[in-house]
Order: C-alpha cells, then sequence, then structure tokens
C-alpha cells in the first residue's frame, strides 16, 4: 500500500481483495454455483460475505474496473456493488455486457449498473438486439430493473408498451436464458409499471407458461399471470426502489 497522511484510510489494492475473497471461499457454494451455470474462474464466495467488503469499499469506480477486469466471478460481482454508477461509460457497460459470461453477472451486475447510470436505456436497447444469449439477457434485465427505480414519468411508456407486445410475439421462439429475461420483463412492467400493469397481465396471459431449462437446480419459472395478480392483490404495482441491487 501507498504511503499514508495520519487520518487516511488505507484503499486495498485489486490484488489484496482477490486473495480476501480467495479466503472466503467454499467449495460448497462452489457446487451450488456451478449447478447455477457459473464459470471458472471464481471462489464459491457468499453473498451475505461480500457484503462487509463492498460496505468498506464503495464508492470506488477504479478499482471495481479492476476487479470486473480479473474475469473472477466473485470479484466481477463485487466490482458491480462497489462501482460508481453514474461514472459508468457506454463502453464501460459494453466491456462489462461482453465480459459476463454467466447469469449472474449477464442478468444482475451488469444491468443493475447499467440502470443506475446514465446510459442504461441505450444500452439496453441495442443489446436486446444481441445473437449472443448473455448480451440479449442484459439487456432485457436492464429494462427490468430501469421500470423499479425510475418513475414511471421518466420512463418511455410507449417503448415498454411495443416491447411487451414483441415478447407476447416471439418470447417462446427465443434462446433459453432469453426467455427468462423476457418472462422477467413482463412481470418487471406488470409489478412496476402501474399504467401498463393490465396490458402486462393481458400479455402474460398470451404467453401462458414458458419453459426453460434452469441446469441441476431447483428453481421454477415464475409464472407472469400470478406474480401480476399477486402484486395486485397486495397494492404493491408501481412501488419503486432506490436501486435494483441487492
Amino acid at each position: 500500500m501507498a504511503n499514508l497522511s495520519p487520518g487516511d484510510i488505507a484503499m486495498p489494492s485489486c490484488a489484496e481483495i482477490i486473495e480476501e475473497l480467495r479466503a472466503l471461499g467454499s467449495a460448497s457454494i462452489k457446487k451450488v454455483l456451478v449447478n447455477h451455470g457459473a464459470q471458472e474462474p471464481f471462489f464459491g464466495v457468499k453473498i451475505s460475505d461480500l457484503k462487509p467488503i463492498e460496505k468498506r469499499l464503495k464508492p470506488n469506480y477504479e478499482l471495481a474496473l479492476e476487479l470486473y477486469a480479473t474475469g473472477i466471478s466473485d470479484a466481477m460481482y463485487l466490482a458491480g456493488l462497489i462501482t460508481d454508477d453514474m461514472k459508468m461509460t457506454r463502453q464501460d457497460l459494453q466491456t462489462w455486457v461482453e465480459g459476463a459470461n454467466w447469469s449472474l453477472h449477464s442478468e444482475s451486475t451488469v444491468p443493475w449498473v447499467a440502470s443506475a447510470g446514465k446510459h442504461g436505456r441505450d444500452c439496453a436497447v441495442e443489446w436486446i438486439e444481441s445473437s449472443i444469449e448473455n448480451i440479449a439477457c442484459a439487456g432485457w434485465c436492464t429494462l427490468s430493473s430501469l421500470s423499479l427505480i425510475r418513475a414511471d414519468a421518466d420512463l418511455d411508456l410507449a417503448e415498454y408498451e411495443a416491447l411487451l407486445k414483441r415478447v407476447a410475439a416471439t418470447i417462446h421462439s427465443q434462446p433459453n436464458r432469453v426467455r427468462s429475461t423476457m418472462n422477467g420483463f413482463v412481470i418487471a412492467c406488470g409489478t412496476n409499471i402501474a399504467s401498463l400493469s393490465d396490458f402486462a397481465s393481458q400479455c402474460a396471459a398470451e404467453i401462458g407458461p414458458v419453459q426453460v431449462f434452469v441446469g441441476n437446480t431447483a428453481c421454477k419459472v415464475a409464472f407472469a399471470p400470478d406474480r401480476i395478480a399477486d402484486a395486485k392483490a397486495k397494492g404493491a404495482v408501481g412501488k419503486k426502489k432506490k436501486t435494483a441491487k441487492c
């Protein structure tokens, strides 16, 4: 570490954080994550064990870029938690989405960061056109995250309505994970955007059950009509959050 003045707090290097993550890794967690599609290299760190590190480090845009560039899944997830979302450039986001080699990053890390920054919508509408499954998934999840954290007045509702129609017409012919994220988009529109909730319900009914291969896991694909109906029954439609990250 660099020499510090009295009162300064030492910021660990990327290499030091990697060693900290390595020590937190667990063989049993690795086994679970492999079943969910995790790609090496990764240590198998619990998300709950990343939270104290997140609290200690964030925000740190430069360190986040270094951590993500390692290609180590645990470090990549941590990068998404600690980066300064508003500093992420369009090229940063493109680099991250191209490096997202499994659903944890293509459907969580990258969309969460993109949606909270300046380029989320523009990236999303470009990514959903990609022939690369993980990139297309990131696009649909970014749109879903935007619906959760942005006021309806700040969303292009006509665009979202058109995308709902597109999903209803094409979802069953899409690649596996794209089907899952499109289904999630319908649910997001139905639960997060009050003025589109009824239309999203209609689209969900038209779509029906969505078949997704979820690997060697007990995960189940959410049935969109029921999820939207549950939100309506609880009076939760249209309730926003400050962040999509968790």
